[in-house]
């Protein structure tokens, strides 16, 4: 995990996306956001990148790799694994069985996505300002 490092959001809604740019752009941070419609084209990113990403906010429900198949991919590969990226689930994809189902992936959070944009502001600061507090192995 790099504090400074790029952002990587997957998420498949175009809308969603523009949404949390501006959230990203209102709170200031200076980390690069990189999007990804669907796990697939995120995964060939973190295999390609020789980036430490700071954090990964995926949504559950994509097309072509879902964001719990991702995850188990990250979490199982040696040399993804040794880039300590926290794993946060961003989704509106809320039931018991999708929050078990979720941290059976080992993941460092589940978050609700709200509706109102100052609600999924303060959910993204909270989240992003945790992990900014937050060591890792590879900070040293």
């Amino acid at each position: 995990m790099d504090k400074n490092g790029i952002i990587i959001i997957i998420e498949d809604d175009a809308d969603d996306q523009f949404v949390l740019e501006e959230v990203f752009t209102e709170l200031g941070y200076p980390n690069q956001r990189m999007y990804f419609s669907d796990g697939l084209k995120a995964l060939d990113y973190l295999y390609s990148t020789t980036d430490k990403p700071f954090i990964i906010i995926s949504d559950i429900n994509l097309p072509q790799l879902n964001g719990l198949e991702l995850r188990r991919k990250v979490q199982t590969d040696a040399a993804l694994s040794l880039k300590c990226i926290p794993y946060v689930y961003f989704t509106t994809a809320i039931n018991q069985q999708a929050v078990i189902d979720a941290y059976s992936t080992s993941a460092q959070g589940f978050f609700v996505k709200p509706s109102d944009f100052n609600e999924i502001k303060e959910t993204i600061e909270i989240m992003i300002n945790y992990w900014k507090k937050c060591a890792a192995p590879n900070n040293f």
